[in-house]
Protein backbone atom coordinates (compact mmCIF):
# COMPACT_ATOMS: atom_id res chain seq x y z
CA UNK A 1 0.00 0.00 0.00
CA UNK A 2 1.03 3.62 -0.37
CA UNK A 3 0.99 4.09 3.42
CA UNK A 4 3.27 1.06 3.89
CA UNK A 5 5.65 2.35 1.24
CA UNK A 6 5.67 5.77 2.89
CA UNK A 7 6.56 4.30 6.27
CA UNK A 8 9.31 2.14 4.74
CA UNK A 9 10.81 5.15 2.94
CA UNK A 10 10.46 7.24 6.09
CA UNK A 11 12.47 4.68 8.06
CA UNK A 12 15.10 4.33 5.28
CA UNK A 13 15.57 8.04 4.67
CA UNK A 14 14.76 9.47 8.09
CA UNK A 15 12.11 11.69 6.55
CA UNK A 16 9.17 13.18 8.35
CA UNK A 17 5.88 12.67 6.55
CA UNK A 18 3.88 14.83 8.95
CA UNK A 19 2.79 17.32 6.26
CA UNK A 20 3.26 15.12 3.20
CA UNK A 21 2.51 11.54 2.37
CA UNK A 22 3.02 9.30 -0.62
CA UNK A 23 -0.14 8.76 -2.58
CA UNK A 24 -1.64 6.16 -4.88
CA UNK A 25 -1.09 7.20 -8.51
CA UNK A 26 -4.25 5.46 -9.70
CA UNK A 27 -6.77 7.54 -7.81
CA UNK A 28 -6.73 10.80 -5.89
CA UNK A 29 -7.49 10.46 -2.20
CA UNK A 30 -11.20 10.59 -1.26
CA UNK A 31 -12.67 14.03 -1.76
CA UNK A 32 -9.74 15.13 -3.94
CA UNK A 33 -10.04 16.36 -7.49
CA UNK A 34 -8.77 14.70 -10.68
CA UNK A 35 -5.20 14.42 -11.92
CA UNK A 36 -3.51 14.95 -15.25
CA UNK A 37 -0.18 14.19 -16.86
CA UNK A 38 1.76 17.05 -18.47
CA UNK A 39 5.15 16.78 -20.18
CA UNK A 40 7.34 19.61 -21.36
CA UNK A 41 8.84 18.32 -24.59
CA UNK A 42 12.53 18.59 -25.55
CA UNK A 43 12.01 21.88 -27.42
CA UNK A 44 10.36 23.42 -24.34
CA UNK A 45 13.26 22.30 -22.14
CA UNK A 46 15.88 23.54 -24.62
CA UNK A 47 14.10 26.90 -24.93
CA UNK A 48 14.11 27.24 -21.11
CA UNK A 49 10.32 27.41 -20.79
CA UNK A 50 10.08 24.96 -17.86
CA UNK A 51 9.79 27.62 -15.14
CA UNK A 52 7.24 29.67 -17.09
CA UNK A 53 5.04 26.62 -17.75
CA UNK A 54 5.17 25.46 -14.13
CA UNK A 55 4.39 29.02 -13.00
CA UNK A 56 1.23 29.08 -15.13
CA UNK A 57 -0.07 25.85 -13.61
CA UNK A 58 0.76 26.99 -10.08
CA UNK A 59 -0.85 30.39 -10.57
CA UNK A 60 -3.98 28.70 -11.89
CA UNK A 61 -4.19 26.93 -8.53
CA UNK A 62 -3.28 23.36 -9.49
CA UNK A 63 -1.22 21.23 -7.11
CA UNK A 64 2.00 19.58 -8.30
CA UNK A 65 2.20 15.96 -7.14
CA UNK A 66 5.16 14.72 -9.18
CA UNK A 67 7.94 16.16 -11.30
CA UNK A 68 11.02 14.72 -12.93
CA UNK A 69 13.51 15.55 -15.64
CA UNK A 70 14.42 12.53 -17.74
CA UNK A 71 15.69 11.37 -21.09
CA UNK A 72 12.72 9.29 -22.26
CA UNK A 73 13.58 5.96 -23.87
CA UNK A 74 12.17 4.99 -27.26
CA UNK A 75 10.45 2.09 -25.49
CA UNK A 76 8.61 4.45 -23.10
CA UNK A 77 7.69 6.83 -25.90
CA UNK A 78 6.40 4.06 -28.17
CA UNK A 79 4.12 2.93 -25.35
CA UNK A 80 3.05 6.50 -24.59
CA UNK A 81 2.17 7.21 -28.23
CA UNK A 82 0.81 3.74 -29.05
CA UNK A 83 -2.50 5.22 -30.28
CA UNK A 84 -0.59 7.14 -32.96
CA UNK A 85 1.54 4.22 -34.22
CA UNK A 86 -0.28 4.04 -37.58
CA UNK A 87 0.09 7.76 -38.30
CA UNK A 88 2.74 8.85 -40.83
CA UNK A 89 4.46 11.15 -38.30
CA UNK A 90 4.81 8.48 -35.56
CA UNK A 91 8.49 7.69 -36.20
CA UNK A 92 9.44 11.38 -36.32
CA UNK A 93 7.48 12.02 -33.12
CA UNK A 94 9.27 9.27 -31.18
CA UNK A 95 12.66 10.44 -32.52
CA UNK A 96 11.93 14.06 -31.58
CA UNK A 97 10.66 13.17 -28.10
CA UNK A 98 13.80 11.11 -27.43
CA UNK A 99 16.13 13.84 -28.76
CA UNK A 100 16.53 15.60 -25.42
CA UNK A 101 15.32 15.79 -21.84
CA UNK A 102 11.60 15.90 -21.01
CA UNK A 103 10.01 17.28 -17.83
CA UNK A 104 7.21 14.94 -16.73
CA UNK A 105 4.65 16.22 -14.23
CA UNK A 106 1.46 15.21 -12.46
CA UNK A 107 -0.97 17.99 -11.55
CA UNK A 108 -4.12 17.75 -9.45
CA UNK A 109 -7.11 20.06 -9.33
CA UNK A 110 -10.76 20.55 -10.12
CA UNK A 111 -11.39 19.61 -13.77
CA UNK A 112 -7.61 19.70 -14.29
CA UNK A 113 -7.59 17.56 -17.46
CA UNK A 114 -9.90 19.90 -19.37
CA UNK A 115 -8.42 23.07 -17.88
CA UNK A 116 -4.83 22.00 -18.65
CA UNK A 117 -5.78 21.34 -22.27
CA UNK A 118 -7.28 24.83 -22.46
CA UNK A 119 -4.13 26.35 -20.96
CA UNK A 120 -1.94 24.38 -23.39
CA UNK A 121 -3.87 25.33 -26.53
CA UNK A 122 -4.47 23.48 -29.78
CA UNK A 123 -2.05 20.85 -31.09
CA UNK A 124 -1.36 23.11 -34.06
CA UNK A 125 0.07 26.34 -32.61
CA UNK A 126 -1.38 28.32 -35.55
CA UNK A 127 -4.83 27.48 -34.14
CA UNK A 128 -3.93 28.30 -30.53
CA UNK A 129 -5.15 31.50 -28.95
CA UNK A 130 -2.75 34.06 -27.49
CA UNK A 131 -2.50 33.46 -23.75
CA UNK A 132 -2.24 29.69 -24.17
CA UNK A 133 1.17 28.04 -23.85
CA UNK A 134 1.27 27.06 -27.52
CA UNK A 135 -0.27 30.36 -28.60
CA UNK A 136 2.45 32.26 -26.78
CA UNK A 137 5.51 30.08 -27.44
CA UNK A 138 5.01 27.92 -30.55
CA UNK A 139 4.96 28.31 -34.31
CA UNK A 140 5.33 24.80 -35.77
CA UNK A 141 3.14 21.78 -34.96
CA UNK A 142 6.25 19.57 -34.91
CA UNK A 143 7.72 21.67 -32.09
CA UNK A 144 4.73 22.40 -29.90
CA UNK A 145 6.55 22.46 -26.51
CA UNK A 146 4.11 20.53 -24.30
CA UNK A 147 1.89 17.47 -23.95
CA UNK A 148 -1.21 17.17 -21.78
CA UNK A 149 -3.53 14.20 -21.24
CA UNK A 150 -6.71 14.43 -23.31
CA UNK A 151 -9.03 12.56 -20.91
CA UNK A 152 -9.20 11.37 -17.30
CA UNK A 153 -8.63 7.79 -18.51
CA UNK A 154 -5.57 8.69 -20.61
CA UNK A 155 -4.25 10.71 -17.65
CA UNK A 156 -4.46 7.61 -15.43
CA UNK A 157 -2.63 5.53 -18.06
CA UNK A 158 0.04 8.15 -18.71
CA UNK A 159 0.66 8.82 -15.01
CA UNK A 160 1.13 5.10 -14.34
CA UNK A 161 3.45 4.83 -17.37
CA UNK A 162 5.72 7.73 -16.39
CA UNK A 163 5.57 7.59 -12.56
CA UNK A 164 5.87 4.89 -9.93
CA UNK A 165 3.47 5.32 -6.96
CA UNK A 166 6.31 6.32 -4.62
CA UNK A 167 7.25 9.19 -6.96
CA UNK A 168 3.98 11.03 -6.27
CA UNK A 169 3.50 13.03 -3.10
CA UNK A 170 0.15 14.07 -1.65
CA UNK A 171 0.40 17.22 0.42
CA UNK A 172 -1.85 19.84 1.93
CA UNK A 173 -1.92 23.10 0.03
CA UNK A 174 -2.35 25.95 2.53
CA UNK A 175 -3.86 28.16 -0.22
CA UNK A 176 -6.48 25.61 -1.27
CA UNK A 177 -9.29 27.26 0.70
CA UNK A 178 -8.56 30.45 -1.27
CA UNK A 179 -8.89 28.58 -4.58
CA UNK A 180 -11.88 26.27 -3.95
CA UNK A 181 -15.19 27.15 -2.39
Amino acid sequence: TAAGTAMKLKRQNGLSLHHTQLCDYRQPRPGATERTFVAIKPDGVQRQLVGEIIRRFERKGFRLLGLKLLQASEELLKEHYVALRDRPFYGRLVKYMSSGPVVAMVWQGLDVVRMARMMIGETNPAESLPGTIRGDFCIDVGRNVIHGSDSVESARQEISLWFRPEELTCWEDAAEHWIYE
